[in-house]
């Protein structure tokens, strides 16, 4: 089979499906990555077929958008009509030029609108494919969306209300304009809540997350849940000389990392800093150099722009970030103690889960202080418990997900 992937963002949301992409390739399949230009390189290195949707110029433009990382703001970065009816047009015609009847399946992310319309216009089998559990929601399981109060504290039978309004409210706001006029184009109805109903494939909705991080039993009956996918290159299985160097100088640090994708993080990198050197503690940086890198870093403290988390995490004392997905799983899968700082997006509820679940705490962006960071940090770093859940948690993570995914995949034709 020819199997097409659609993912849509930042390193987090693009690994799993070039790891997955792998497993499949392996399995005898063809495999074309349609993505952004920064991944062309990635879909070379693996001999993945690549259509480019969207420059790096454009990638860079919306990284550096002060609105994409606020709590209540961030939607109207990602959902920009001007880049949707752009995009939509583009993603479409890259898998319309590689379909071929009976021989073609899509495996298309949380915004991959356009696969959706494929599937639907075309006939093309779809799996869709969530990272994180808000993607897909839940009444009986509610998620902690940004910016607003937690979900769980509303009486069940508001909640589906709640839903309705931001969907048709807010979230059609934003899309069901460009959608629907792309599918007018194609000569296909116009569709309401684009979000929380129509973008689900009707064939096969897969949550690459485990059951013990999350789960709800309103999800519809297709929707298999099967588990985190960690591709980070880390296959090179040898870290970069100078990060070697560092980390066999001393003991194990606090590594930092607010995302690939993050290019205003200064406050929050001084703030970290500040807070190791406090306490007395090594600080590994790693996030791209420029402007949010500050000039004047505590002695014990290195910058680099890249190393695989996997080869990195299980070496630290404790991981701060964002609670993006993608560092969520490889802390998880390393067993090191978790301090999140959730700005925008999945992070809040992802945040939210990961203390539920005893591995982590957190610090709202607008109180990440040098102060407030310093407690939380110590706080964690004394915590026998929560290295203790670390651990168990750990030994939940060898059990490979892969293979499963594949065959669900491929049930599908």
């Amino acid at each position: 089979m020819n199997i097409l992937l659609t993912p849509v963002g930042s390193h987090g949301d693009v690994h799993p499906f070039v790891g997955l992409g792998i497993a499949l390739k392996q399995r005898g399949h063809s495999i074309s990555l349609i993505a952004a230009e920064p991944y062309q390189p990635l879909a070379e290195r693996h001999g993945f077929d690549f259509a480019q949707v969207g420059t790096s110029e454009e990638f860079q433009r919306m990284a550096h958008d002060p609105m994409l990382w606020h709590p209540s703001k961030s939607m109207r970065a990602v959902f920009n009509r001007e880049l949707l009816e752009k995009y939509l047009p583009l993603a479409y015609g890259a898998i319309e030029s590689r379909y071929v009847r009976g021989q073609t399946l899509l495996v298309g992310g949380s915004l991959a609108f356009a696969a959706r319309i494929a599937n639907e216009k075309l006939g093309i089998p779809l799996a869709s494919v969530h990272l994180q559990p808000i993607t897909i929601l839940s009444v009986t399981d509610p998620p902690k969306f940004p910016g607003a109060p937690h979900t769980k504290y509303f009486p069940r039978w508001v909640r589906p209300l709640i839903y309705w309004y931001g969907e048709r409210l807010v979230l059609d706001g934003f899309l069901a304009a460009p959608v629907n006029g792309f599918r007018a184009t194609l000569g296909l109805p116009p569709v309401k809540r684009v979000w929380g109903k129509w973008r689900h494939s009707p064939q096969l909705i897969l949550g690459l997350f485990p059951k013990w991080f999350a789960t709800a039993r309103d999800w519809p009956a297709h929707f298999h849940q099967t588990g985190f996918i960690r591709y980070d290159q880390g296959e090179a299985k040898a870290l970069p000389p100078e990060v070697e160097e560092f980390l066999n100088a001393g003991e194990p640090p606090v590594v930092v990392s607010f995302g690939s994708a993050m290019r205003q993080g200064r406050p929050y990198f001084t703030a970290a800093a500040e807070a190791c050197r406090r306490l007395g503690k090594r600080c590994m940086i790693l996030a791209k150099n420029g402007d949010q890198i500050p000039p004047d870093l505590p002695a014990g403290c290195r910058q680099f722009d890249y190393a695989p988390f996997s080869l990195v995490f299980p070496r630290a004392a404790a991981v701060v970030h964002h609670g993006g997905i993608g560092t969520t799983a490889q802390c998880l899968a390393a067993g090191v103690p978790q301090f999140v700082m959730p700005l925008a997006f999945d992070q809040p509820d992802n945040a939210d889960r990961l203390e539920r679940l005893g591995v982590a705490t957190s610090l709202l962006a607008a109180k990440f202080t040098a102060d407030r960071a310093t407690k939380k940090l110590d706080e964690l770093l004394r915590n026998g418990r929560i290295k203790a859940v670390c651990e168990s948690v750990r030994s939940k993570m060898e059990d490979d997900p892969l293979p499963r995914t594949c065959e669900l995949i491929e049930g599908i034709v």
